[in-house]
């Protein structure tokens, strides 16, 4: 009902949904977006786990066509270290919404977590399911870093980044265990940490 009260107060307001992906990976930056729709949404927009990859592609490009405005924000595997990636996603929104072209009269963010900004705003949890505006915007962010985790397989062969996009599967793991630790993988998660103790006690 709260939230439901607060779609009705917006009436006729510049309402943005911001998302990101890319907490629970050893590699790669976290990503987030911010979309403000227009006044017809694209159809078929939910969370972004629950497509296909060839549809979320399809509802991305459409997204970006007919949104107000939308933009691209993260936070570098450096910052993830150094923050922890909690403060990492929370930046990585912050940096999304500014850099919408628009500035919006109320923010719908996916979770339980607000960055600490002075807009309105509301966490809206499981929002990307039911709330258009964040649904956009993990689809948005889920193709983005996609992309980025298939660019960055054929940089760094060997490790399946195209296929896990830098999640602990066991194949990455596995490469992990045999091909050791990339510039991109976070150094302050446990699995590539404890890889970096090992290799520093066996060079001593």
């Amino acid at each position: 009902m709260k939230v439901a009260n607060l779609f009705d107060e917006r009436s006729g307001q510049r309402v943005a949904g911001v998302d990101e992906v890319g907490r629970g990976p050893l590699a790669g930056d976290v990503v987030a977006a911010a979309v403000i729709l227009g006044d017809v949404s694209p159809a078929g927009i939910t969370d972004s786990k629950k497509l296909s990859p060839k549809r979320r592609a399809q509802l991305a490009v459409q997204i970006k066509a007919e949104a107000c405005c939308w933009s691209i924000g993260r936070a570098s595997v450096d910052e993830i270290d150094r923050l922890n990636i909690l403060e990492a996603s929370l930046l990585a929104m912050t940096r999304a919404v500014e850099g919408l072209s628009l500035r919006p009269d109320f923010i719908l963010v996916d979770g339980n977590r607000l960055p600490r900004w002075d807009y309105r705003s509301e966490p809206v949890v499981g929002g990307d399911g039911i709330e258009p505006a964040i649904g956009a915007a993990s689809i948005i962010a889920k193709v983005q870093r996609d992309e980025e985790l298939i660019a960055l397989d054929e940089q760094y062969p060997g490790y399946g980044f195209a296929q896990h996009k830098g999640y602990p599967t066991r194949a990455h793991l596995e490469a992990l265990a045999s091909l050791g630790v990339t510039p991109i993988h976070r150094r302050s998660f446990a699995p590539v940490r404890r890889l970096l103790d090992l290799s520093a006690d066996a060079s001593v």
